[in-house]
């Protein structure tokens, strides 16, 4: 059976290899068409009626590029172009003059193409179709300088279906409830949502404000509110009108003055068209719903690229995206919005400032590529993307110093965290996060075959890693110490590089059990109150055995959202404040981002620490199912990889998978001898089992 299913598979994809084998698409710069929609995109935000862009340096695309393919012809052929800019062809070294040129007639025989594009208002693309020669990437392109990289491209396949053209999705969405009063209007969709509303019929001369909340107190509350509209209305005949830019809100309250009226409120909810591969079901229903609402809050995060939050700021933080990409490969496995994402967020050479002018948003940029690699095993990427690696990863460097750490410079903002911390000197953290984005480096070296990079990465990263571990470790409290400046040690502890290190594996065995006890779950340790950084220390948790106690967590922290009224989950959450308190954050009384990416943490959570499933080598082909429930009674769910989904489900009694291809190991607990009828169980310890888990097969394990 197994072998017949392999050999289905295998004529499926060659019979798509064919199909594809002359499809054309669009192809451009790499990271080209990132830029142009990332500048597009992160210039969208508006705070109390007022443009708000970000306060980094954004890089655009390339205007001026040159594509270039040689072709070996058996037959003559006529190829059709159709080009996104000004351009020029050059065939076989003859320029052809010819203005707008749509043909190109090639005879039997060899040929060299080189097509020149400029485009200083979107991206430089260009799409070639005849019977062999398409655009696709094979094609050559470079900036006009020696190197010729291989093009990219993406779901653009026919003509008429440019980059420039790319929009997001939209549906109708009807409210749940509106309130009329004197010239006011307050509308409620149920829910955070995003998009355009709509006023059907709608007449008069005057004014009308529309005031956005994504809660009710916000949008009643006038210009303490962070986003409002005004727009004059000037119509004598009712007519629809739809606003011209999309925004996130729960609730709108319109106010008109004059003789301005209207016959009814919908809205176009603006979306990423994902699909929900991955999926969560257990005994606790409280848990299944904060599941759902973490899925929705990613989605709605999830648009052209991975945003923070919706509302504020609609930019491309590193720090955010990075935790989204990994929940992302527990939902959506959508592997070209974390390439869009990583492209945007390094921008061109030369590298001036850190990624978003962050120390640490640096680090996490180079850690989601290893996680990228990891679960997806696109070498091709890796490829592309290993260039502007090497310059950003030369830039932390040089920006050591002499003892070959980093701390904050002029320039640099150093954040770890929305925490009453020390941020000056040398932090333990940020030492730990620079020795995992070295580890990348020598990862992502040794894929292209830069062997010597590789060896000079992790030389730099090992001995980075012992100074750090030696310097902060400090025996008496039985943890790291927060940081040194002026090389004076702090002794201040906070969980932040001992989860890091938890997590990363630097810890020996009696200093995991040491920082579990007298730091994650020491409750004189400073508390984190950010989802962001509960991220981290419940994953810390997960790996040395304490589901239960990260149950427990996520029912008080998240659940207690729910029970606040929360429709996604917020950029932070403080128990110990009430009413209007809870939406208060930086200085502004309505400050806070209701529906924030980083909140959505919990998919990741249960699916690889409760589910258990986890890549071991590139795009699953191999893996670790190690299920722990937690103190459920039972779950069950889907995990997607490059394959297919993992589909497992887990009882206090019997653990049933569905594997795909690849090699995966099943370890898990039993007090009573366990049984399968399919494959070998070995036992590894008082309790503890392992079992071979092979391609496309179906188990049960008896407990």
């Amino acid at each position: 059976m197994k072998r017949l299913i392999a050999f289905l598979l295998f004529t499926v994809s060659l019979t798509n290899v064919v199909a594809q084998k002359h499809q054309a698409s669009w192809i451009w710069y790499p990271g080209d068409f990132e830029l142009w929609l990332s500048s597009r995109t992160q210039v969208m935000r508006t705070q109390r009626n007022t443009p708000y862009p970000p306060f980094w340096r954004m890089d655009r695309h390339t205007p001026l590029v040159e594509f270039s393919k040689t072709v070996e012809l058996e037959t003559d052929e006529t190829v059709e172009l159709r080009v996104e800019g000004q351009y020029y062809i050059i065939l076989d070294d003859i320029r052809i003059f010819e203005p707008d040129i749509t043909k190109i007639q090639l005879t039997k025989g060899k040929h060299d193409i080189k097509i020149t594009v400029h485009n200083p208002e979107t991206t430089p693309a260009l799409w070639v179709k005849g019977n062999t020669v398409v655009s696709d990437k094979t094609w050559g392109v470079s900036r006009f300088t020696p190197d010729v990289v291989k093009a990219d491209a993406w779901i653009f396949d026919s003509p008429d279906n440019k980059p420039s053209a790319y929009r997001l999705a939209v549906k109708p969405l009807t409210p749940v409830s509106i309130t009329k009063g004197d010239k006011s209007t307050l509308v409620d969709f149920g829910s955070e949502t995003f998009g355009f509303f709509i006023l059907r019929g709608l007449k008069g001369n005057g004014k009308l404000t529309a005031w956005y909340g994504e809660s009710k107190e916000e949008a009643l509350a006038g210009r303490d509110a962070e986003t409002w509209d005004i727009f004059p209305v000037a119509q004598t005949a009712s007519a629809d009108f739809t606003s011209p830019l999309s925004r996130a809100f729960r609730y709108i309250n319109f106010e008109y003055d004059g003789d301005i009226s209207f016959d009814d409120v919908s809205m176009l909810y603006e979306y990423n068209p994902l699909t929900y591969k991955g999926s969560f079901r257990c005994s606790d229903d409280e848990i299944n719903r904060i599941w759902d609402v973490s899925a929705y809050t990613l989605h709605l995060s999830s648009r052209e690229f991975f945003l923070d939050g919706i509302k504020r700021d609609r930019w491309l933080w590193s720090g955010d995206a990075y935790q989204s990409y990994l929940m992302n490969y527990y939902l959506f496995f959508d592997n070209p919005l974390v390439k869009r994402t990583t492209w945007a967020l390094r921008g061109h050479d030369p590298v001036e400032t850190h990624i978003n002018t962050i120390l640490d948003y640096s680090f996490y940029w180079f850690m989601g590529i290893y996680d990228y690699y990891l679960y997806t095993g696109d070498q091709e990427f890796i490829q592309q993307i290993y260039p502007r690696m090497i310059t950003l990863m030369e830039f932390c460097l040089n920006r050591r110093n002499a003892d070959g750490m980093v701390e904050g410079l002029p320039g640099d903002w150093v954040f770890v965290d929305w925490a009453p911390i020390s941020k000056d000197g040398e932090l333990s953290v940020q030492q730990l996060l620079l020795c995992r984005s070295l580890e990348t480096m020598a990862l992502c070296a040794n894929i292209i075959g830069d062997n010597d990079k590789a060896r000079i990465y992790r030389d730099i990263a090992e001995k980075l890693k012992v100074k750090t571990m030696n310097l902060f470790w400090d025996p008496a409290q039985k943890a790291l110490v927060h940081s040194r400046k002026n090389g004076k040690l702090d002794a201040t502890v906070t969980k932040y590089a001992n989860m890091f290190a938890m997590t990363f594996g630097y810890l020996t065995a009696q200093q995991q059990e040491d920082v579990k006890n007298h730091v994650l779950l020491n409750d004189h340790v400073q508390k984190i109150t950010t989802p962001y950084m509960r991220f981290y220390e419940l994953e810390a948790l997960c790996r040395i055995g304490q589901q239960q106690h990260v149950l427990k967590e996520v029912k008080d922290y998240w659940g207690d959202m729910l029970r606040l009224g929360a429709t996604s989950f917020w950029e932070a959450y403080d128990p110990t404040v009430s009413g209007v308190q809870h939406y208060e954050m930086y200085g502004h009384t309505f400050g806070k981002s209701l529906c924030h990416a980083w909140g959505a943490s919990p998919i990741y959570l249960l699916g690889k620490y409760f589910l258990g499933v986890s890549p071991t080598g590139p795009g699953y082909q191999t893996y670790l199912v190690e299920p722990e429930l937690g103190g459920l009674k039972w779950m069950k769910g889907e995990i997607p990889t490059p394959s297919g989904n993992i589909v497992i489900s887990v009882t206090e009694k019997l653990i049933t998978i569905q594997t795909v291809d690849g090699t995966g190991t099943l370890r898990f607990k039993s007090a009573k001898k366990p049984s399968c009828k399919t494959a070998t169980i070995n036992k590894t310890g008082p309790d503890f089992y392992e079992m071979e888990l092979s391609s496309y097969n179906h188990y049960e394990v008896k407990l």
